[in-house]
């Protein structure tokens, strides 16, 4: 039995008392709120303005799991309906309130003005609600309290909001997922050994060659219902575009401080694109910051050492980065209490302790908190349709980023790749259009280094002198299959090529700074706008000058990486980095948000590797003897690499 009592006065609260066919006991902010054991008592509160505040009644609606409460408002042009609040479950109020501010395109701007024009808000009803808008709120109302009598599964306000446009009465449903983090009805479970500790279990392939057991794309509607919405959604927009042959597509996140985040699809057509590009901005969500886990350990490294990753590991900052004025790490100090994520370490088969700031690359913290010791990004952060996929995926995009900076910082004259040489004609075709469509040429280096993971180096150049244009653009692409690593290399650079090309005469000034003075390259961006100017081309010598050549069969790796079940595949890619005397490390990232649709997320830490960094100065190359080693025993060099060998400019990663 349902039980509706309303609370509220005005046109709103007016109809819904006369249009819900059930008795309706009016209460007021003091008045008592009985219920006996067996009646489900709902809360309706009702007003006719933008009224803020939350009535005591519906708090004390969230202290009782007996009663729900279900909000209406207006909000000038529209009247909200929901969510619904329903025996403690998740998916509050609040839930929806943060989901709502992340999508705003210019929250902190919003958050002002209400701020500033919150007494006339609360006060003042909506000059748009009409009595006949407030009889469509009232049978809406009633339809969903007679939903709840009947079948509370069937409510279209739980974890959900209904919202009536009062200039054309339209209705639009608009569901969200509950907050992991809500401070009100979130109960994260703690971060402990246990829940890290990782047994890969049988993934069978659809065949030798795929290295993914799921196919998302025949989820993908019901993928773009749970995730995007523009009003409370995980994304908040799906856009297209094309460029250089490929389909782009780009999924838009807002986030908490009221920055975006996108996630980026770049294939041969819209659908698999915009598919691509909500796994990727997933991906993004499930890095930033602890939402699976709350993080419970604390503590310095000498205290911790038994069981920790020694960060210094990772490569650090020269002693004297640290000394220069507004540098915003602090030397790793082995005393200092610092925070900690559970990771599973393939080397020790148990799990191990991962420092948060880099387990994790957007933390908000405290200014109780230590500052971090390094700048830590989306390296080796990869989902997957499991958690064995995303760890397969984030090693080989560990891979990707190692080869490409081992390439540059130690200047290796590696082959050339035969494009013509492809099996399928997919590779040679993008290349063609990237060609046909710009004037660049382009060319493809195979940097594989010591475990035999397939990397490709790709470049588009600019044939002439004309300086209005970019002279090199770069990008790169690994995979166990080597056709696949130039694949995706050759998307990626396309698009990379056409957005620097509308942008470089206006900065053509600001690249060549940068080519005098690598300080100047301080974010992302820079990277690819530095080697637009022509005067850093030379710097691409040791590239262009090889006179190598391989195809992609001489590149292919097919021992160990073509079997029936995807986690030998990832057996035998860790083998070979375990073999090297390395380790791999991966930190569960997966949130509630991703295991709605079955998901994983993983970042995988391999220490000694080469980690990505963007901004010259945030370059981490000390503590990190294998890039002075692993080019000798290549071949790629006469000798081992003194540290004044080591390749003194930006790299050019875009």
């Amino acid at each position: 039995m349902i039980e509706v009592r309303l609370l509220g006065t005005g046109l709103l609260a007016d109809a819904i008392a006369e249009g819900v066919n059930r008795p309706v006991g009016v209460i007021t902010t003091a008045g008592p709120i009985g219920t006996g054991a067996a009646v489900e008592t709902v809360i309706v509160t009702a007003t006719d303005a933008w009224d803020l505040d939350e009535h005591a009644a519906a708090m004390g609606a969230r202290a009782d799991r007996r009663l729900s409460w279900l909000p209406v408002r207006a909000e000038l042009g529209r009247v909200l309906i929901g969510p619904l609040e329903w025996a403690g479950e998740p998916g509050c109020v609040d839930c929806l309130e943060r989901r709502r501010r992340r999508n705003r395109l210019h929250s902190r701007a919003h958050d002002a003005v209400i701020a500033d024009n919150s007494a006339a808000l609360r006060t003042r009803p909506s000059a748009w609600l009409t009595g006949l808008a407030a009889d469509v709120v009232a049978a809406l109302v009633d339809d969903e309290i007679t939903r709840l009598h009947g079948d509370p599964s069937t409510a279209r306000t739980r974890c959900a909001l209904l919202c009536l446009d009062l200039k054309t009465l339209e209705v639009t449903r608009h569901t969200f997922l509950p907050d992991p983090t809500c401070p009100v009805c979130a109960d994260l479970p703690e971060d402990s050994a246990a829940a890290a500790d990782i047994v890969l279990q049988p993934r069978v392939k659809s065949a030798p060659d795929r290295y993914r057991t799921r196919n998302l794309a025949e989820h993908q509607d019901e993928l773009i219902t749970t995730y995007v919405d523009p009003e409370c959604g995980l994304i908040r927009l799906l856009a297209r575009d094309d460029n250089a042959g490929a389909m782009v597509a780009a999924a838009w996140m807002g986030l908490p401080d009221g920055a975006t985040e996108g996630g980026y699809g770049r294939t041969r057509s819209y659908r698999t694109s915009e598919l691509v590009s909500i796994l990727e901005a997933l991906e993004r969500h499930g890095g930033m910051q602890p939402g699976g886990r709350r993080t419970a350990v604390r503590g310095s490294y000498a205290d911790l050492r038994e069981r920790a990753l020694d960060p210094r590991e990772l490569g650090l900052y020269p002693p004297d980065r640290y000394r220069i004025e507004g540098f915003r790490y602090r030397p790793f100090d082995v005393d200092q209490p610092y925070r900690w994520v559970w990771g599973h370490s393939f080397r020790r088969k148990e799990p191990i302790l991962v420092p948060e700031a880099y387990g994790y690359y957007r933390i908000h913290r405290s200014d109780q908190e230590p500052t971090p010791f390094v700048y830590e990004i989306s390296n080796g952060c990869a989902l997957g349709g499991n958690l064995e996929e995303a760890i397969l995926h984030g090693i080989l995009e560990v891979a990707e980023r190692d080869a490409f900076l081992m390439t540059w910082y130690a200047r290796m004259p590696v082959p050339r790749i035969d494009l013509s040489s492809a099996r399928r004609r997919t590779v040679p075709l993008i290349a063609e259009a990237i060609q046909s469509e710009t004037g660049y040429a382009v060319q493809a280096f195979d940097i594989t280094v010591e475990q035999g993971v397939p990397c490709v180096w790709v470049m588009a150049v600019n044939p002439s002198d004309d300086d209005q244009r970019p002279k090199a653009v770069c990008a790169a692409g690994s995979h166990l299959d080597p056709e696949t690593a130039a694949e995706n290399a050759l998307s990626e650079l396309g698009v990379i090529l056409v957005d620097l090309m509308h942008r470089y005469p206006e900065q053509r000034d600001q690249a060549e700074r940068m080519v005098r003075d690598g300080s100047l390259v301080t974010e992302m961006a820079h990277h690819s706008l530095l080697y637009g100017a022509p005067a850093a081309f030379a710097r691409f010598d040791f590239l262009t000058g090889s006179s190598r050549s391989v195809s992609f069969a001489e590149m292919a790796q097919p021992d160990g990486f073509r079997n029936a079940d995807l986690s030998d595949d990832l057996r035998e890619l860790v083998r070979r980095y375990l073999d090297e005397g390395m380790d791999v490390i991966v930190v569960d990232q997966t949130t509630p948000e991703q295991r709605v649709q079955g998901l994983a997320c993983a970042k995988v830490i391999i220490p000694g590797t080469l980690p990505m960094t963007f901004g010259h100065d945030l370059r981490r190359v000390d503590g990190l003897p294998r890039l002075h080693e692993i080019p000798h025993r290549l071949g790629h060099r006469s000798r081992r690499l003194e540290r004044s060998d080591v390749n003194p400019h930006p790299h050019p990663f875009p």
